[in-house]
């Protein structure tokens, strides 16, 4: 049975995901232009952090964090490898976009990478109607970042 939760960042099971969030941001960017956060970063105030678990199996988290009161970013989210082509990164998307609007949000934004191994999330992102734009605070333009928002 799938759920999708909110769940402390900090839960001791959320590890492994944690740990293949990291290897998979560091695996071909170089690190000025990796802006993913830590755990103890997504379990501050103004973050909602959710996690996709398959039974009791955390199988995907992610979060979005308040910019200001009418613009949210979507962070750290993560599918294991072993389990995309399932369907989960779009169910927690879906979430996430829908958790963002009944929050109050008119925009979602996110950064993502511009190199071939992130091409499946840029896809993903477009087919849920996300855009590309230009950075947006805190941000600077990056040759090995992708900026793309959604207005809800």
């Amino acid at each position: 049975m799938l759920t999708i939760l909110p769940e402390s960042p900090l839960h001791p099971d959320l590890s492994l995901l944690m740990e293949r969030h990291h290897q998979a941001m560091h695996a071909d960017s170089p690190p000025e232009s990796i802006h993913m956060l830590s755990a103890e970063s997504l379990a501050e105030p103004g973050i909602r952090f959710f996690v996709l678990r398959d039974d009791a199996r955390a199988v995907g988290m992610g979060a979005w964090k308040a910019l200001t009161p009418d613009h949210a970013e979507i962070k750290s989210m993560h599918i294991l490898a072993e389990e995309r082509g399932r369907g989960h990164a779009r169910r927690l998307l879906d979430h996430l976009v829908d958790h963002a609007r009944s929050a109050g949000f008119k925009r979602l934004s996110l950064e993502t990478g511009s190199q071939d191994s992130f091409a499946p999330a840029r896809a993903l992102y477009l087919q849920s109607g996300f855009v590309e734009c230009e950075a947006f605070p805190p941000y600077k333009p990056d040759p090995y970042s992708t900026f793309m928002t959604l207005a809800l």
